[in-house]
């Protein structure tokens, strides 16, 4: 039986941005069907899992955190700019946009336009909070433009919600977070183990 993956991430999370395609590859590799699944960290696990957004951590893990971003984008060769125009922002927009690909386009197509996100937050410089930011980005994939306005649906602001509340109840309390059969993975930095892990399913 093939294996399933949750992946519970933010749009605006550059560790999403540095795992995303080294994942996206891992999981078609091992014939893995992939649960896409953005959720409000900041605003509702963080509360629960005593994260703290970025401006309100200390200064020296502020610091810190720059250091292993650069260290990460040499390593794994993936462009980053430390300091990108539009970050933080909202990103439920965007969220929300990748649910409705998921529900209307699938899986595959739900991961191509998170790879697409994230690397327009860290890389192009681009507001994806802004809808026709969101609207080029659907465009550059050749999805349809009407998928912003599904974003707005009832259904999608449900799921939303209940795979936040999913990531809650499992446990999550960062992006990314990978989950194989119960078995949580938390960070891009813990791929190989993902990879391990696919390896005995």
């Amino acid at each position: 039986m093939s294996p399933v993956i949750d992946y519970f991430f933010t749009p605006q999370s550059p560790w999403t941005y540095l795992g995303h395609e080294r994942f996206a590859a891992m999981a078609k590799t091992a014939g893995a069907r992939v649960n896409v699944l953005p959720v409000n960290l900041g605003g509702k696990v963080f509360p629960v899992s005593g994260g703290l957004p970025l401006a309100q951590r200390a200064q020296q893990r502020q610091a810190y955190r720059l250091v292993e971003l650069k260290r990460f984008s040499a390593h794994l060769g993936v462009p980053l700019n430390l300091h990108p125009k539009f970050f933080p922002l909202a990103d439920a927009a965007a969220a929300r946009l990748i649910i409705a690909v998921d529900l209307h386009d699938g899986a595959d197509a739900a991961m191509a336009i998170t790879g697409a996100i994230t690397r327009a937050v860290w890389v192009e410089e681009r507001n994806i909070a802004d809808e026709p930011t969101l609207a080029a980005l659907l465009a550059t994939l050749g999805l349809p433009v009407q998928r912003l306005a599904d974003a707005q649906s009832q259904a999608v602001v449900t799921r939303y919600e209940t795979d936040t509340q999913r990531a809650i109840d499992t446990g999550v309390f960062g992006a990314p977070t990978y989950v194989i059969d119960g078995e949580m993975f938390w960070g891009q930095d813990r791929l190989d183990f993902v990879q391990r892990r696919l390896a005995r399913v």
